[in-house]
């Protein structure tokens, strides 16, 4: 089984409100992000909140998802992953982590990591757009203790430096890997692509 871990605990300052809670199509941005990892074969789906958890977990309450807390979210993303992780079963054999502020991210990006990292025989794996390395992130369970216990400073880019060997980079042709809100302008953007989206599906 593959987890998910979606990242949803900031403050978002620099928006100047939750932006996990602004509507997008017929739900929310969480709301979104959370809707394409379930089309997706991620099988647990755990959603880390911090600021304002108890509004993110009532906009997710119709999902049959985990909601996990982070009281320290202040700390940064790692104290997010590191909560997500342990809420995750022990039986999964790799872990995504995925941003929450990422709604263009669709299901087949998602279904591309899962099959590479099933496929390339690699214990990480990344995608990539013009060169540039996004999100989500793929790697081994195996990688659990060493994420709980290393990499204060410098984050999950620690893991991947440390086993440079062990990564695969999956290239893909969208930016939405690249692509997360932190400004009004990025809202809008992300409306427009998961419009955009939407149109080419039918």
């Amino acid at each position: 089984m593959i987890a998910a871990i979606i990242l949803a605990a900031g403050e978002s300052r620099r928006m100047g409100a939750n932006k996990m809670l602004f509507p997008l199509g017929e739900t929310t941005v969480i709301g979104h992000v959370v809707d394409q990892f379930q089309k997706s074969r991620a099988g647990r789906i755990i959603v880390v909140a911090g600021h304002e958890a108890e509004r993110t977990a009532r906009a997710l309450a119709d999902r049959k998802i985990v909601v996990a807390e982070n009281p320290v979210f202040t700390e940064g993303m790692l104290s997010s992953v590191r909560r997500g992780l342990e809420a995750i079963p022990v039986e999964c054999q790799g872990i995504m982590v995925g941003l929450g502020d990422q709604p263009s991210v669709s299901a087949e990006v998602i279904d591309r990591l899962i099959g590479a990292f099933e496929e390339q025989g690699k214990g990480i794996v990344v995608p990539a757009y013009n060169g540039k390395r996004g999100h989500p992130l793929l790697f081994s369970e195996r990688y659990r203790a060493e994420i709980l216990t290393q990499y204060d400073e410098v984050g999950l880019s620690g893991l991947l430096q440390a086993h440079a060997d062990d990564v695969f980079e999956l290239t893909v042709d969208t930016p939405s890997i690249l692509n997360d809100m932190d400004y009004p302008e990025d809202y809008r953007r992300e409306i427009e692509a998961v419009s955009a989206n939407r149109a080419r599906r039918g």
